[in-house]
């Protein structure tokens, strides 16, 4: 039997970075799904975990900063994949990689990472993925133990792999994402990865050479500590999901852990950032 989901539709005025805000409380109440449109957010949450509450605790809808109205409706579960066919697209990077569903054509350039998205998050921000995969293209990635946190649809840990990085660890809350990821590892052929569901609670006695996150601006500031905690020496540390507006507050607190800005990446108004330890 499919799975009930209630759909909400979210008017969010200014969209950013509202949008970005309402979607990672959403995540945090149990929504699993995220669609972004000109007019802010389509959220999906099943009907067996939602309850008259879910909105509660959701501050930016009663924040002055923004104007967000909504609808709901209760919908049986949709074909997702064909849904997707027609909102993801493509991405060629540097005429280097390309990130595509089984349904695009293969444009054959040297990377070729091919995903199913369903209803994970982390195929809409096509400029934070583009710039990350930026940062990995430069970097020497052979034999580098690599963290991806908030791994998503696991693009970056599998295209890290693709570049010799191993051991790699891809760490995600949402229980879709952690499913998602470990499916797109293995249509990928990749071996090195191990895929866990969490946060970085998860992070206990671990090392890494490489850390990536492409999360949103206030989980990167808490969990900032624990990130750098767990970064070797010379250990890189990239950063993005957040806005130039951002650069500051998150060059602060990354710089009060003792690593030093290597390079920023702009697209869109969204940033990347490169960071070194030592």
């Amino acid at each position: 039997m499919d799975n009930i989901y209630i759909e909400y539709i979210f008017n969010v005025e200014p969209k950013e970075p509202g949008t970005e805000i309402l979607i990672a409380e959403l995540g945090f109440a149990g929504f699993e799904s995220f669609v972004e449109n000109d007019n802010g957010v389509t959220a999906y949450i099943q009907k067996e975990e939602w309850n008259t509450n879910i909105l509660e605790n959701i501050l930016v809808l009663t924040s002055e900063e923004f104007a967000i109205s909504f609808t709901k409706k209760e919908i049986e579960q949709t074909n997702w994949n064909s849904e997707w066919e027609k909102n993801f697209e493509p991405i060629q990077v540097d005429g280097l990689v390309s990130i595509r569903a089984p349904f695009h054509e293969n444009p054959n350039l040297k990377y070729d990472i091919v995903i199913e998205p369903k209803m994970s998050f982390g195929t809409g921000h096509h400029e934070t993925t583009h710039m990350m995969v930026q940062h990995l293209i430069d970097l020497d990635l052979e034999n580098k133990s690599t963290l991806d946190m908030g791994c998503g649809t696991g693009i970056l840990a599998i295209f890290a792999e693709m570049k010799g990085a191993k051991p790699l660890d891809g760490i995600d809350i949402d229980n879709w994402c952690y499913l998602n990821s470990v499916e797109n590892a293995e249509r990928n052929k990749c071996k090195h990865i191990s895929f866990y569901e969490g946060d970085a609670s998860l992070l206990t006695n671990q090392k890494y050479d490489v850390i990536i996150a492409n999360i949103n601006r206030n989980i990167l500031l808490n969990d900032m500590a624990t990130y750098t905690k767990c970064l070797n020496e010379n250990g890189i540390l990239l950063l993005s999901g957040f806005y130039k507006e951002d650069i500051a507050t998150i060059d602060q607190e990354v710089s009060s852990h003792g690593l030093s800005i290597q390079n920023t990446l702009e697209r869109n108004n969204w940033v990347s950032l490169r960071y070194l330890k030592g």
